[in-house]
């Protein structure tokens, strides 16, 4: 559906500037996913850590010429051609078309809120239901202030049911999205303390969350929820509700859950109807989530649609549910190739939001892309449209190859203008031909419907070698780099930290990453680190934290950026800069304001301003220095010392060569315990990986190391595990072996049960001493297998709980990860 420029002014208000026609179809909140600018309105948002209106000029060079601001700024007068619509609030506009356009249809929406399982629930409905609904969702987890217009946006005359997620981090912002939303039926899945940091009491959020049903005619809940259960009875909800749990008067009675190996059997009862359903999963929350997508399936089918239950559909739907991949996979392949697996389902706008990811790879890597693509299954379009859209779609992304898979889609390949382009009737008949070897060199996206079983594509495409892997979750390295972004003035810049591989993490794909999401300056220790960023295509400036004399080459040869902190750096790095014909070359001037580890002194200014002043070769860039405890209460007294000698050593330069440069001196501890000291810049390192010296709820886990059960063994008791024989069982043991030992990082001083592993949900302590590649760990009672995963740190075992229980910090855990553990990279 469409809207010309001129009727969403009229529906906007405000002032208008409307010097071009045309006709929106795509709204645009992020400038770096534009794809088609001839129908897109930009929404220039601002937030606590970024503003849309620094990408107008930009957007308006490569073709767009509609923008939604608030801010009419002189550079945009000469953008004669372009439309503006000023606003007092864009993000409120942006939620304000979205609502108006969910007012053309009328069709059933189910609306989700809770703390968590949202997304779960979310994706299981369309799985149950996709049959028989032409259905339309929320993307991933796009439940946020801008997540939900944009999902609703996508809404369109051929669906028959809309399902929609909505999540909240503090009060008010649940009412603008019932109005975007309007949910006929309602899903309240749970209460906890996700975003709790913003409310009072778990009370006070559920309440909140409760107006997303303000208008709705339905709501579903467990009545087993106490808190829920209270705030729904207090709320004053006129609409009906639909309750299941244990009690006999619920209108779902749930009589009893077995779980045997990986299936849970859930038999419940509804009317005089018994109906017994298994699911593939064993854990609470996957049972509580099934039983809100059945109460939601009995409350569409049987109370608004009047059809009778089908007890074999149910149960034949429910053991085919799979587990929701809620984020894109970034792997190494075979023959240098990056994979992108992204295969749990296909439809056409979560493919849009995949191959935007996938062109951002490409570009970074300067690679060609390649777009494995299954049939679009349930669209509701006719087939040639659909697959004229998509063709569109996938040309305009700057596809190289296409292979199609599936009947469908091979029938409508000629659609597709892409200089390479074949297809296959099915996954096996792909991989039988042997066409997956002759990708070499390429980001290569899987995009496929759950029926495909593209998880067999990627399993070849992988580059497999060790079953021990550190998971980097790159949403979460940006969530916390806005983090604290937010609490810095707008224009302060941020260097961040990638030295010794970028925690560990991998310099390379982190880099990426914060050069994407406008980071200012990056750090490296060595000069070497820093030539292996640039030759992957970082244009960032890069700051050399420790350079040497033998690397100076390196620098002018990559454009490195050093740190000077003795007399005698300089004079050596200034010789060789008037060997390599250089002029203005910029440095960084390390202070030692109390650290004692490197830096100039406060005597040494002066005998500094001598001889910064009279030549012209280098040129002063930042001058800095380092907090020695800015985490800790206890030296705050100290650290104000600190930074009274650093301002004063800063002033006494400047005014004594003349020019102004950047200052910093606060680290992460820094940035949230004194931020009033900013000053120009900031670096931020540790604090990037969710180590927060506040112990920030708002941080979210960067790096999961895991591992998988290589096997299973019964010992007797008495008898020893490991070498040295120092691990003594006291009791008949089942120990589990693990492909993880001191090369992979798993330091020693975790063995013989200091250290512990999370593995299906309980803590196993390791037995024996940790051995170069494996460490044993006593599973007794665990009902564990080989293949099971364990956790050695991530979001269900605390990294820095596990560094204190062997008296070092996280840092060292994380850079000790070795380079023979593979690094996967993915985004939520």
């Amino acid at each position: 559906m469409t809207y010309s420029i001129f009727h969403i002014a009229q529906l906007l208000g405000g002032k208008s500037l409307l010097r071009t026609e045309g006709n929106i179809s795509r709204l645009l909140t992020d400038s770096r996913s534009l794809i088609f600018p001839d129908d897109t309105l930009f929404f220039a948002l601002r937030s606590a850590s970024n503003d849309g209106h620094r990408y107008v000029r930009d957007l308006y060079n490569h073709g767009v010429r509609h923008f939604v601001v608030s801010d009419f700024q002189s550079d945009f007068d000469s953008m004669q051609d372009a439309s503006f619509l000023i606003v007092n609030d864009t993000l409120q506009a942006l939620q304000q078309l979205a609502a108006f356009h969910r007012n053309h249809f009328s069709l059933p929406v189910i609306g989700i809120t809770g703390s968590n399982g949202k997304t779960i629930v979310k994706e299981w409905l369309s799985q149950l239901l996709h049959n028989d609904y032409n259905t339309v969702r929320s993307p991933r987890s796009y439940n946020s202030q801008i997540g939900v217009p944009l999902s609703v946006w996508q809404i369109n005359e051929q669906n028959n049911l809309g399902i929609f997620e909505a999540g909240i981090s503090k009060k008010g912002e649940i009412e603008r999205l019932e109005h975007i939303i309007r949910p006929t039926v309602g899903v309240m899945t749970n209460i906890g303390q996700a975003h709790q940091e913003n409310f009072s009491s778990l009370i006070e959020k559920c309440r909140e969350k409760l107006l997303l049903f303000t208008d709705a005619q339905w709501l579903i809940s467990c009545k087993d929820h106490a808190v829920v259960e209270k705030c729904i009875l207090e709320s004053g909800l006129r609409c009906r509700r639909f309750i299941w749990g244990y009690d006999q008067l619920c209108d779902l009675q749930v009589l009893g859950i077995d779980k045997i190996g990986k299936v849970s059997t859930i038999t419940c009862k509804f009317g005089n109807e018994t109906i017994i359903y298994s699911i593939p999963f064993t854990d609470d929350a996957s049972v509580e989530n099934s039983l809100h997508c059945l109460s939601t399936w009995i409350l569409l089918e049987t109370v608004i649609e009047n059809k009778p239950l089908n007890m074999q559909l149910i149960a034949s739907r429910m053991k085919l549910l799979e587990p929701v991949a809620m984020r894109l996979e970034v792997k190494e392949g075979r023959n240098d190739c990056l994979v992108i697996n992204d295969s749990y389902n296909a439809d056409i706008n979560s493919l849009n939001i995949a191959l935007d990811f996938a062109r951002r790879q490409a570009a970074d890597k300067q690679m060609n892309m390649t777009l494995v693509l299954s049939d679009i299954l349930q669209s509701g379009e006719v087939a040639e449209k659909l697959y004229a859209n998509i063709a569109n779609l996938v040309q305009e992304s700057g596809i190289n190859r296409l292979i199609g898979i599936g009947t469908e889609i091979s029938k409508q390949l000629d659609k597709f203008n892409i200089p390479q382009k074949e297809s296959f009737n099915s996954t096996e008949s792909f991989l039988g031909s042997g066409r997956w070897k002759a990708l070499k060199n390429e980001v290569v996206l899987l995009k496929g419907s759950r029926n495909f079983h593209f998880e067999q594509i990627s399993e070849q495409l992988e580059n497999i070698t060790h079953q021990t892997t550190l998971e980097v979750n790159l949403s979460a390295l940006v969530h916390n780099f806005n983090y604290f972004r937010s609490k810095l003035r707008h224009e302060t810049k941020i260097v961040c930290m990638v030295k010794a591989f970028a925690y560990g993490s991998g310099s390379v794909e982190v880099a990426k990453t914060l050069q994407h999401h406008r980071c200012d300056y990056l750090a490296v220790a060595v000069a070497d680190e820093g030539a292996e960023l640039r030759r992957e295509g970082i244009t960032l400036p890069i700051m050399v934290m420790n350079p040497e004399p033998n690397s100076f080459n390196l620098l002018f040869e990559y454009q490195l950026e050093p740190e000077i902190y003795s007399f005698s750096l300089l004079n050596a790095f200034i010789k060789a800069a008037v060997r390599h014909g250089e002029s203005h070359y910029p440095i960084h001037v390390k202070i030692d304001s109390g650290m004692h580890r490197l830096g100039f002194e406060k005597p040494d200014m002066d005998e500094l301003v001598g001889i910064l002043k009279d030549q012209e070769t280098v040129q002063v860039q930042s001058i800095f220095s380092h907090l020695a405890g800015a985490d800790s209460p206890a030296f705050d007294d100290f650290t104000h010392q600190q930074l009274d000698l650093f301002k004063h050593c800063a002033d006494t330069l400047q005014n004594g060569i003349g020019y102004s440069f950047l200052r910093h001196i606060l680290n992460s501890s820094g940035i949230e315990r004194f931020p009033e000291y900013q000053f120009d810049m900031v670096r931020l390192g540790i604090g990037l990986y969710s180590i927060s010296a506040v112990n920030s709820p708002e941080m979210e886990t960067v790096c999961t190391l895991k591992t998988t059960v290589l096997q299973v063994r019964k010992v007797k008791a008495g008898e020893t595990v490991g070498y040295s024989r120092r691990g003594v069982l006291e009791h008949d043991s089942e120990i589990a072996v693990l492909p993880l030992g001191y090369a992979d990082g798993f330091d020693r001083r975790f063995g013989n049960g200091v250290g512990k592993v999370l593995i299906n949900g309980k803590l196993a302590p390791v037995v024996g001493n940790i051995c170069m590649d494996v460490a044993m760990i006593d599973v007794t009672g665990m009902d564990v297998h080989e293949g099971d995963t364990a956790e050695i740190f991530g979001k269900g075992r605390n990294i820095s709980e596990l560094a204190d229980s062997i008296g070092t910090i996280s840092y060292e855990l994380l850079t000790n990860v070795s380079r023979r553990v593979k690094r996967v990279y993915f985004q939520e």
